[in-house]
């Protein structure tokens, strides 16, 4: 394990997120470990020098990448661990996991609720890797995988209690069209980034339902004051929730052609169940499992999300789109 080549930094994912911060990690980083645990993927990033699923017009130079599926020798290569695996696969991916994560500053790239913990990763990453918070970054958006694949300008959020761990991660992504910003607000920038999932797939289905861009634009500005009251609740601080890192991040994912939570609640919407609308989904919508887990997170804590809650029901109740819609439309404001 001592012997495997070190690297600058270990990515663990190999989704579209994942590839897209492996690019930006390539403009900075001589070497990056990349854990990939699906084998044929592996071989063909390693033959062809791009991934065959994810952005796949994204090509990497074979002497910047180091790739590996086996968790351990990535994660002891790096003193930086960047996780970007789907909350849901977090587990299992760091199953075989015997090397400490104490020591190293680890990233999540994850916006999601871990099953049956019912906490965003940061916490889950502390609690049962033993990393101190100081040591934890959240990485957020507002951005899209596809356009930073496109080299299109993006702005990203390193968030973390220690400043020179946020800075030391902002070193390795920032380049010609990434721009960072940094943010001491570690809890509330991941519960935000976990809950704009699930309003995004609220206004896909209200755009699946046929209401237009008038409605959408009040939908999200009430999902906004939502989102602020539960962080204040979850983590009281100080925070601007019209920054980029929460109204941002928001409305990227709300309106873009590129939100696949957008485009599972426009499925939802138009009359697809939600088993057959994520069976057809190539790629995971992170905010299927985590309306639930904040739905439980907000029953335990007290907290009354009539939005979030309307789009739990619709996924995890069978609740009709259009009278859940219809009862959120009553009191928005």
């Amino acid at each position: 394990m001592n012997s495997f080549v070190k690297s600058d930094v270990t990515v663990v994912g190999s989704g579209s997120w994942a590839t897209a911060i492996v690019k930006m990690l390539s403009a900075n980083c001589d070497k990056i470990c990349w854990f990939v645990n699906d084998r044929n993927m592996l071989q063909h990033i390693r033959k062809h020098n791009h991934n065959p699923t994810y952005l796949s017009s994204v090509s990497f130079k074979p002497e910047k990448l180091i790739l590996t599926d086996n968790i351990n020798r990535a994660v002891s290569s790096s003193p930086v661990i960047i996780m970007v695996t789907p909350s849901q696969y977090l587990k299992s991916a760091l199953d075989d996991l015997a090397y400490p994560m104490d020591s190293k500053i680890v990233c999540t790239a994850i916006k999601g609720i871990v099953p049956d913990q019912n906490v965003v990763v940061g916490e889950y990453i502390h609690n049962y890797y033993m990393v101190p918070y100081n040591n934890i970054v959240v990485l957020t958006g507002p951005s899209h995988a596809e356009e930073v694949a496109m080299e299109k300008l993006t702005y990203l959020t390193l968030a973390s209690l220690d400043k020179e761990s946020a800075k030391r991660l902002a070193s390795l992504i920032k380049n010609s069209y990434v721009r960072t910003v940094i943010s001491d607000d570690i809890f509330g920038t991941e519960y935000a980034a976990v809950m704009k999932n699930i309003y995004a797939i609220g206004a896909g289905i209200c755009v699946g339902l046929g209401y237009g861009d008038n409605f959408l634009a009040v939908f999200l500005s009430n999902s906004a004051n939502e989102m602020k009251k539960f962080t204040d609740i979850i983590h009281p601080t100080h925070r601007e929730i019209n920054g980029s890192a929460y109204l941002g991040d928001l409305l990227v994912t709300g309106y873009s052609q590129f939100s696949r939570n957008r485009v599972l609640g426009t499925m939802v919407g138009k009359g697809y169940s939600v088993r057959n609308a994520i069976i057809e989904m190539t790629q995971v919508a992170e905010g299927y499992p985590a309306a639930k887990g904040i739905h439980d997170i907000a029953i335990s804590r007290g907290i009354d999300l009539p939005i979030a809650s309307a789009i739990y029901r619709i996924l995890h109740e069978g609740s009709s789109p259009s009278r859940e819609i219809i009862n959120v439309s009553k009191v928005l404001i």
